[in-house]
């Protein structure tokens, strides 16, 4: 599930441990800190620079951007709203301005609402369904052009453990409704881009630590996943030995919920 939550340290991952991208730049939405901060840590060993974006959270996208300048990588917050398209396309463009180019994608930004489906109101519907959907939506639309003039590119989208289970969710069904619709983006867009050279894949964190945990947390692999869990599987997605995985949902979740 996913989940905001305070800073905490992550180590930069040395290129070894995947082949090297050359010359790429990424962008991490929702990257301030949480998962998303883990998930730049983890790429600025893979790549030239990384991108960080925040809402509000400047002096955190700082701190995480100073992190990657640190050991000789491009990096810079940007600040946008993506649930609007606007400023969507104008986070893609500074960025491809920035650095000429734009190559992964990772559309992590998406919070949940722990509320009954009961007392959910159409205005939470409307927050939920933009942060986590269309901001996605709006950031791929804006990054492919690119991509596929450079023949090359990757995506991934940030999803849900249990989003392939069609099943009851009364307590967060704004933000599963939005996972599975992201799910279906996921591969639709894998199957009409892959003659560009786009990969499209999604990867679906479970119980992670510090975020939100329910009752019934019977997670098989004894523990909650944590923040370089996700990260890994992002790096293995955007790297070139998953050149031939697209449309994908790597489920990261220890074997809850099965």
């Amino acid at each position: 599930m996913f989940c905001f939550s305070s800073r905490r340290e992550f180590r930069i991952i040395p290129s070894g441990a995947g082949k090297y991208v050359t010359n790429k730049i990424a962008l991490v939405t929702g990257s301030s800190r949480g998962i998303g901060a883990g998930i730049v840590r983890s790429l600025a060993g893979l790549m030239d620079g990384v991108a960080v974006h925040y809402l509000v959270d400047r002096d955190s996208a700082e701190q995480t951007a100073d992190t990657i300048r640190a050991i000789g990588k491009k990096s810079r917050a940007f600040q946008a709203d993506l649930s609007k398209e606007n400023e969507a396309f104008s986070l893609v463009s500074s960025v491809e301005q920035e650095w000429g180019r734009l190559d992964v994608l990772v559309n992590n930004l998406g919070p949940i609402l722990v509320k009954s489906w009961k007392k959910v109101k159409i205005s939470d519907w409307e927050n939920i369904w933009r942060k986590n959907f269309m901001s996605s939506f709006f950031c791929m639309k804006a990054a492919l052009p690119g991509m596929r003039r450079r023949k090359w590119g990757r995506i991934v989208n940030i999803g849900y453990s249990r989003v392939e289970q069609l099943t009851a969710f009364p307590g967060i069904l704004p933000y599963a409704a939005a996972k599975v619709s992201l799910l279906l983006l996921t591969r639709t867009a894998a199957e009409t881009e892959g003659k560009a050279g786009v990969t499209v894949n999604m990867v679906s964190p479970g119980l992670i630590e510090k975020g939100i945990f329910p009752d019934n947390r019977n997670i098989p692999l004894g523990r909650p996943g944590t923040y370089k869990d996700v990260s890994s599987a992002v790096r293995f997605l955007v790297s070139e030995e998953a050149g031939y995985i697209t449309g994908a949902n790597l489920i990261v979740a220890g074997g809850w919920k099965l």
